[in-house]
């Protein structure tokens, strides 16, 4: 059993790269699936610029957002071993250490819920985000989906929470092996 005390001492490895994985995951999908409305958009849009150009503008972005995301988690363990200064990462007591039991089970709930929730509007979610990039570009209000916009809405939440609690718990179980 671990004590309170050693359970809220443990802070590596530090919470957050389950998250920003999953999180960096969706972005990419939906970046796929969207490229071709965002080519055809700006193509007519503007026309001087080259689909091959703007293809290779939406790699660069997404090389770009993969990059932060990795620095940024790497600075994140760095400081959770102490590489850094205190001012760097500044952790409240509720995010260290280990989680409890009651915790743990509180976390596989919502990662259930969660987890199915943003399984079930995934789809229409991309969809509906793909469908947003003609209404902002067009200012077609009219065209606006108020169901897709709902569902983007509850996929982002509940995909948000199922991310949060799954790194919760398996960063969690990282740190109890670790100091077993």
């Amino acid at each position: 059993m671990i004590s309170a005390n050693a359970r809220a001492e443990r802070t590596f490895p530090a919470y957050g790269p389950i998250d920003a994985i999953l999180g960096f995951v969706v972005f990419y999908i939906f970046l796929t699936r969207a490229t071709p409305t965002i080519v055809d958009v700006l193509t007519t849009v503007l026309p001087d610029v080259s689909a091959s150009a703007i293809q290779f503008g939406l790699a660069a972005f997404l090389w770009f957002v993969f990059l932060v995301t990795t620095f940024d988690q790497l600075r994140r363990q760095f400081a959770a071993l102490g590489v850094e200064s205190k001012a760097d990462i500044q952790e409240s007591r509720r995010n260290r250490g280990v989680p409890s039991t009651e915790r743990v089970m509180l976390y596989l709930v919502a990662l259930l819920v969660g987890g199915l929730v943003s399984m079930w509007t995934f789809d229409s979610a991309i969809d509906a985000g793909i469908s947003m990039i003609r209404v902002v570009v067009t200012l077609d209000i009219e065209a606006f989906p108020v169901v897709g916009f709902v569902a983007m809405v509850v996929f982002f939440v509940s995909f948000g929470v199922a991310t949060h609690v799954l790194d919760r718990v398996v960063i969690g179980a990282l740190r109890a092996i670790t100091t077993s």
